[in-house]
């Protein structure tokens, strides 16, 4: 490993639902602030902007790519895993992003401030087989707090982006200092 890497800050893509905020764009630079506290370098989905000729479908596949790239780029993805339009479940587009970043073999941190378990979360009823929602699915009862797939990729901390950028940076940078010892 170079030393040029040593010096740079890794590189963390901010993945969420919170570029739907409506306040995104200074959200953003909020967690980029964030991540700079702690020793990194925030991306935010939003900090490439598409081209204004771009509309629809077109515009869309624009972003989609511009997101790849910018996980590929990164070192870590943080994920707001947060529900979004329904109990127990995080923003389908941050899920693409974490089983991407997954595939990539990307180190993963998530967040929630959620509290419980999935199953506790979700409204459902008890059924022979177990929990069974609105919809008459079951709900998956493993004692996690989201979805399988994404508990199991990710390192998940209860708490806020600051709280999980600390837990990261305790993770990484005293990792760093034991491999310089």
């Amino acid at each position: 490993m170079s030393i040029i890497r040593h010096l740079r800050r890794p590189r963390i893509y901010l993945a969420g639902f919170d570029v739907f905020r409506r306040d995104a764009l200074e959200h953003g630079e909020k967690l980029r602030v964030c991540c700079a506290e702690h020793g990194f370098t925030g991306v935010y989905p939003l900090d490439a902007a598409a081209p204004a000729d771009l509309e629809g479908p077109r515009k869309a596949a624009w972003i989609y790519r511009a997101n790849v790239h910018a996980i590929r780029r990164a070192d870590i993805v943080m994920a707001n895993v947060d529900d979004f339009r329904g109990p127990g479940e995080p923003d389908s587009g941050t899920v693409f992003e974490v089983g991407f970043a997954a595939a990539l073999g990307k180190e993963i941190w998530a967040y929630t401030t959620d509290g419980g378990t999935l199953r506790e979360r979700v409204p459902s009823h008890p059924a022979a087989d177990g929990y069974v929602c609105e919809r008459g699915f079951l709900v998956e009862d493993f004692g996690l707090p989201k979805n399988l797939m994404i508990a199991c990729a990710a390192r998940i901390v209860r708490g806020d982006a600051r709280a999980c950028l600390a837990a990261m940076a305790e993770s990484h940078f005293g990792r760093v200092a034991a491999q310089r010892r």
